[in-house]
């Protein structure tokens, strides 16, 4: 193998040119695309608006110390959801804790900037890659490393930033692996592992696949003595376990979380068709299904010249070729699809590690541009295979009408910028060829930029057409935390952002301690609670959403409940000014006893379940009749079709003055108390994606008949006991009879519950919390045991003597994690001795003569 000298200032150059590249780039495109921070189009997409934007809010209130939790539990979100396995999958980047050094109205800019900031660390990273890799002109390795960056995964998926991190990740890991072959830098690269694959596990288990292909290609090549090339391997396989077991303590408590979460819905792999594969290629595309394989055309022409380019060893070209070859066809198969995807079928786009192949593309760049400019006629059969790709990209419906002046212009300026490089190292005195040089190095520049721009711009715009979107923080979300603020009692009560949410983390965003929580990690025992008592979901299962419901507010002390006006974004309706008001009630504490604790299960009607965990009878019940528009019963009282289709019904008799609620979870749509003066009341339901959640329409006249009329949006069905009416003097009582027998303290930090319970409390004591797997409680002075449920909360056993409880929390895996952590550790500090210990021997030069014996010296007389 041969051996790189560059020099170590030539690399840091490059690696600056590159991210100011890339970061000039990225902000040119939003710029173009009048995107915020640069325009009055939202950045906040899917995901980035609805988690990841919240999540940075809460770690912000976390590092400036005004959030309600800590980093064990999130008292915000869920009603207390374990909050290290979120921080681990989302903000455990050594970038996120930048967010801290901006306003806290000002959060959607922090995530911006930590956007451009990893996209820019990402190109320096691998121009450094590049230029150990093959020693060449720095310019090449930025314009390259700029491109990798740059590349059409980073264009279409930089709304998830914490992904962006495997994008860092890839050049780093395949630094790594450059060290192992040289038997270097041992401490550094277990370092680099652990960074990695803690920042963000998911795409950091993608590019160590990427890094180990890598190293397997450069193994190849050098071809060392069988023992050699096993112990570079054994000497990478060490520094990768090493890495993972520092990372261990968030690594095993993340993967525990996912085990105790919702499983969301089910997906399975399909390959899109073969020509979206070259259609990708292209600049200016946009898919949120196919790989986004972008990296420019000066690096596609660069990479498709490879194989032809006579003055690169054959080795070199058939090994990078297959290797490109390999992984784009593995991106295909299912097989190997769900090896990249760590044997789990992603729930969104299925190719998600086609970074790894653009990283592939930009090294098989760099290797036919590091030998020299291409020939003419390694250029023309280049180009002739990007006319063949782009010909089959022209069949798909990926290509739009401005993906072709951007390729014509990046074309135009790859092979201008190309030519004038051969150019300036053939013909001409020194000063005329590094005038061409330095032409042909804008030209390539400014082509990169320009396309890259431009294809970030149309990837913007086309992307807010297939996904949803949300406000970046504005006046709503501020008079939604001022009014939060006022209100706030925590932990006396619990004081619910609403159900009118702005995102489906609206406590992480606004404040407030909510029912709503979206994350991957929702836990299984959250859902499927709140769902028996009447709650909707989104995003399969993982998107709880707030219930505007005094039962569940008193179930769970929810003592002030915010309610907004509809998010104008949302609904393209005018702005409504209104300030959000705030409903009060007086609601037991958090810790409450249970006398006589029912076991039953929950059944299927939610009333009767909110019933069952409150352990009184508010509701009646009755029987329904749903009609169609003609006025005919509906067969399985199904809606949204047929006669169902415009103004079905449902007719029902509630005792007069009763609170009228309608739970009908497949149902999607409006509905609307008939003869009443509340507005019609919106309800989603989208099979496998969303649940709609029970809603409260008014109350019942006196006569008692109810009707309430349905505008159905699409197909669905009225459940049988749909219609609940509330007594709310029966709940007032029951809420008085809790209040009176529920703890007279209560304390909590991040992980402990502390309650003080009345004399001669017996029963069971029940916490107003999801009973999530790490909580262990003891009641008085007894020993702590992991808490028991009680319909799904937490729940303690009492005899009568305890006047206490304390209940503490501890994420599975963290104890596990931290011991391997420790191990790996220790095994490293050993390691790194052993090697010093023997350098230091190898160092010291062994004696060629005797010593010289020592002179006596004797006293003079």
């Amino acid at each position: 193998m041969e051996r790189t000298t560059v020099p170590g200032a030539t690399c840091r150059a490059a690696a600056a040119l590159a991210a100011l590249v890339a970061g000039v780039a990225l902000c040119a495109g939003d710029l173009l695309a009048r995107d915020f921070p640069f325009g009055s189009r939202t950045r906040s997409v899917n995901d980035l608006g609805n988690q990841y934007v919240p999540l940075h809010a809460h770690l912000w209130d976390l590092l400036h110390g005004r959030a309600d939790g800590g980093l064990l539990v999130n008292w915000q979100s869920g009603y207390g959801s374990s909050f290290l396995p979120d921080f681990g999958t989302y903000l455990s980047s050594p970038f996120a804790p930048l967010v801290a050094l901006f306003p806290r109205d000002r959060i959607d800019l922090a995530v911006y900037a930590i956007t451009v900031l990893k996209v820019a660390s990402a190109a320096a990273a691998m121009a450094w890659l590049l230029l150990r890799l093959r020693p060449g002109r720095r310019w090449a390795a930025a314009l390259l490393g700029a491109s990798y960056a740059l590349c059409g995964w980073t264009l279409a998926a930089d709304y998830n930033p914490m992904w962006l991190d495997g994008l860092i990740a890839l050049p780093l890991l395949c630094l790594v692996g450059e060290w192992a072959l040289a038997g270097r830098r041992l401490v550094l690269g277990v370092l680099i592992v652990a960074l990695a694959w803690s920042a963000n596990f998911y795409t950091a288990y993608m590019a160590t696949l990427g890094a180990g292909l890598v190293l397997l290609v450069r193994l190849s090549l050098a071809a060392p003595p069988r023992r050699q090339a096993l112990a570079a391997a054994g000497r990478a396989v060490l520094t990768v376990v090493l890495g993972m077991g520092l990372a261990a303590p968030l690594l095993a408590v993340v993967y525990l979380g996912t085990e105790h979460a919702y499983p969301g819905r089910l997906a399975r792999f399909h390959p899109v068709p073969a020509e979206n594969l070259p259609a990708r290629l292209l600049p200016a595309t946009y898919d949120y299904s196919s790989p986004a394989l972008y990296v420019g055309t000066t690096a596609l022409l660069l990479a498709l010249a490879l194989p032809f380019h006579r003055a690169v060893p054959g080795r070199v070209r058939a090994a990078w070729t297959g290797l490109v070859l390999l992984v784009a066809l593995s991106l295909q198969w299912a097989p190997t699809s769900l090896a990249w995807h760590a044997f789990a079928v992603p729930q969104g786009s299925s190719y998600r590690q086609s970074f790894v192949l653009c990283g592939l593309l930009v090294i098989a760049a760099w290797h036919a541009l590091s030998y020299g400019p291409p020939g003419l006629p390694a250029l023309g059969a280049a180009g002739a295979l990007l006319t063949l790709t782009v010909a089959a990209a022209s069949r798909t419906n990926l290509v739009h009408a401005h993906t072709w002046p951007v390729l014509l212009l990046g074309v135009a300026g790859a092979l201008t910028g190309l030519l004038l490089l051969r150019r300036s190292g053939q013909r001409g005195g020194p000063g005329r060829r590094g005038r061409l040089a330095v032409l042909a190095v804008l030209v390539l520049l400014g082509a990169q930029t320009g396309e890259s721009a431009a294809s970030a711009a149309v990837a913007s715009g086309l992307r807010l057409k297939h996904l949803d979107d949300y406000a970046p923080w504005g006046e709503r979300q501020r008079l939604q935390a001022a009014a939060i603020a006022r209100a706030d009692g925590w932990p006396r009560y619990r004081t619910d952002p609403g159900r009118e949410q702005t995102v489906a983390n609206d406590p992480l965003a606004v404040g407030g301690q909510g029912a709503a929580y979206y994350s991957s990690l929702t836990s299984d025992v959250l859902t499927r609670t709140l769902t028996a008592l009447g709650g909707g979901w989104t995003s399969g299962g993982r998107g709880v959403q707030s219930l505007d419901n005094p039962v569940t507010d008193v179930l769970f002390s929810v003592g002030a409940r915010v309610h907004s006006p509809p998010d104008p974004h949302q609904t393209r309706l005018p702005e409504d000014t209104a300030a959000p008001t705030v409903t009060r009630r007086d609601v037991p504490p958090l810790v409450t006893v249970r006398a006589r604790p029912d076991h039953a299960a929950f059944g299927s009607s939610p009333y009767r379940n909110q019933e069952l965990l409150l352990g009184s009878r508010v509701y009646t019940v009755p029987r329904i009749i749903v009609r169609g528009d003609d006025g005919t019963p509906l067969p399985g009282r199904r809606v949204g079709s047929g006669n169902a289709l415009t103004g079905p019904s449902v007719s029902a008799r509630c005792p007069a003055g009763t609170q009228v609620y309608l739970a009908a979870p497949h149902f999607s749509g409006t509905a609307r108390l008939a003869g009443g003066t509340e507005s019609a009341v919106p309800f989603h339901y989208d099979q496998g994606r969303a649940l709609a959640a029970m809603e409260p329409l008014g109350r019942a006249p006196a006569s008692g008949r109810v009707r309430i009329d349905l505008v159905p949006d699409r197909p669905g069905r009225i459940t049988s006991g749909a219609v609940g009416c509330l007594d709310t003097a029966r709940l007032s009582t029951a809420a008085a009879r809790l209040k009176a027998t529920g703890a007279t303290s209560v304390t909590v930090s991040d992980g402990t519950v502390r309650a003080r319970l009345p004399v001669g409390s017996k029963g069971l004591a029940v916490l107003a919390a999801p009973r999530i797997a790490g909580w262990r409680c003891a009641a008085g002075d007894g020993p702590a045991r992991p808490a028991r449920q009680y319909h799904g909360l937490i729940a303690v056993p009492l005899d009568g003597t305890e006047t206490s409880l304390n209940c503490t929390f501890h994420p599975p895996g963290l104890r596990l994690g931290t011991a391997v952590g420790l191990a790996s550790l220790a095994a490293l500090l050993l390691l790194s001795a052993a090697t010093a210990v023997r350098r230091r021997r190898l160092s010291t030069p062994a004696p060629t003569t005797p010593p010289a014996p020592r002179e006596r010296v004797t006293a003079a007389p």
